[in-house]
C-alpha cells in the first residue's frame, strides 16, 4: 500500500475511515491485510493530530484495537486468537458498509428534507391505563378528602387547647395547703406541687404559699429541694383576702 497522499477528510467515525482505505487500495473486505491496514490508519490518525481537527477517542480506541490485532498477528502461538480478530473486524466492516448502501439507496428514493403534512388530529385515549396498590389509593382517598374539609371553617373543638385553659383559683389552693399542713404540720416546699397536673395549678399554688406566708399562717426554712413548709396557725379553713393583690 502507497503512502497517504490525499486531501485530509472528515469522517463519521473509524469504521468510515476503514472502509475509505479498503476503497482507496482496492482491498478484498473479506481479505484484509491487516498488518498495511494498520500502518495506514495510524498515519492519517497522525496527520489528523498534526492537522489539530480534534481526533475523537473512537478513532484512538480503533487504532489501539488495530495494534493489539497486528501485535497477535505477529506470534506464531495466538494464531487462532488473531484470526478470530481479523474476522470479527471485517464482520463488523461489512454490516456497515451494506449499512451505507442501503441508507444511500434510500437517499435517492425519498427526500427527507422536503417532506412535510398537514398535523393529524388524533382522537385522546381517555382510558386511565396505570395500575395503584390498594394502600396507594387509599392514600389518595385521605388526601382528597382532607383537601375537601380544609376549606371548610376550623370547628370550636380546635381552639380548645388554646383559649379554653383551666383556671385554677388562688383561694382554692390555699385551702389545699392548710388541710395539708393541719394534717401534717411539716412538709416540703416539692410535695405540694406533686398532684399538680397543669401549669396553671403549679402557679396558683406558689402564689397561695406566697399568700400564706405574708399573712404569717406559715413558715419557710432551708434552702433548695430541703426547704419546708411549716404552719403556724392551726386554721384548714383559712381563706386569702380579696385585698391581697390590690396595688
Amino acid at each position: 500500500m502507497e503512502t497517504l497522499s490525499y486531501k485530509l477528510e472528515v469522517f463519521e467515525g473509524p469504521m468510515d475511515l476503514l472502509l475509505h482505505l479498503i476503497s482507496k487500495h482496492k482491498i478484498d473486505i473479506n481479505d484484509i491485510p491487516i498488518l498495511q491496514l494498520v500502518e495506514q490508519y495510524l498515519e492519517y490518525v497522525r496527520m489528523m493530530q498534526e492537522a489539530d481537527m480534534g481526533v475523537a477517542s473512537e478513532f484512538i480506541e480503533m487504532a489501539a484495537r488495530l495494534v493489539y490485532i497486528k501485535t497477535v498477528s505477529l506470534l506464531p502461538v495466538h494464531e487462532e486468537e488473531a484470526q478470530a480478530l481479523k474476522e470479527e473486524l471485517q464482520g463488523e466492516l461489512s454490516e456497515y458498509r451494506d449499512c451505507q448502501i442501503m441508507a444511500k439507496k434510500l437517499s435517492e428514493q425519498v427526500d427527507l428534507e422536503h417532506i412535510a403534512r398537514a398535523p393529524q388530529k388524533i382522537p385522546p385515549d381517555m382510558k386511565y391505563k396505570r395500575l395503584h396498590e390498594p394502600l396507594e389509593l387509599f392514600r389518595a382517598y385521605l388526601s382528597a378528602v382532607g383537601r375537601g374539609k380544609r376549606n371548610l371553617p376550623p370547628p370550636i373543638e380546635a381552639f380548645s387547647g388554646i383559649v379554653a385553659h383551666k383556671i385554677v383559683p388562688i383561694a382554692a389552693r390555699v385551702k389545699y395547703i392548710m388541710t395539708r399542713l393541719f394534717k401534717k404540720k411539716r412538709q416540703k416546699f416539692t410535695e405540694f406541687f406533686e398532684t399538680a397536673d397543669s401549669r396553671s395549678e403549679m402557679v396558683a399554688t406558689f402564689l397561695a404559699l406566697l399568700s400564706l406566708t405574708k399573712d404569717k399562717k406559715i413558715a419557710v426554712s432551708g434552702e433548695g429541694n430541703e426547704m419546708e413548709i411549716e404552719m403556724i396557725a392551726e386554721d384548714p379553713d383559712y381563706e386569702i383576702g380579696e385585698d391581697y393583690f390590690e396595688g
